[in-house]
């Protein structure tokens, strides 16, 4: 059986730390911000972890760069 290749795609979207847990930039940035509240939007500044249920995938995805 090959080497699995990392998905370059999920690479760019997803990180995952020291203690293995997934975290991501959180959605909705890009634009349409000003009509938020401060909360929303400091809230956007932070990076999310992921849930349990799709770390198992994420982490064979990227498990050239592990």
């Amino acid at each position: 059986m090959g080497k699995l290749k990392t998905r370059k795609s999920i690479a760019k979207r997803f990180r995952v730390t020291r203690n293995k847990k997934v975290v991501h930039r959180a959605a909705g940035q890009g634009h349409f911000n000003a009509r938020e509240s401060g909360n929303t939007t400091r809230g956007k500044r932070v990076d999310k972890t992921m849930a349990k249920t799709h770390v198992k995938m994420i982490v064979r995805a990227l498990s050239n760069l592990i």
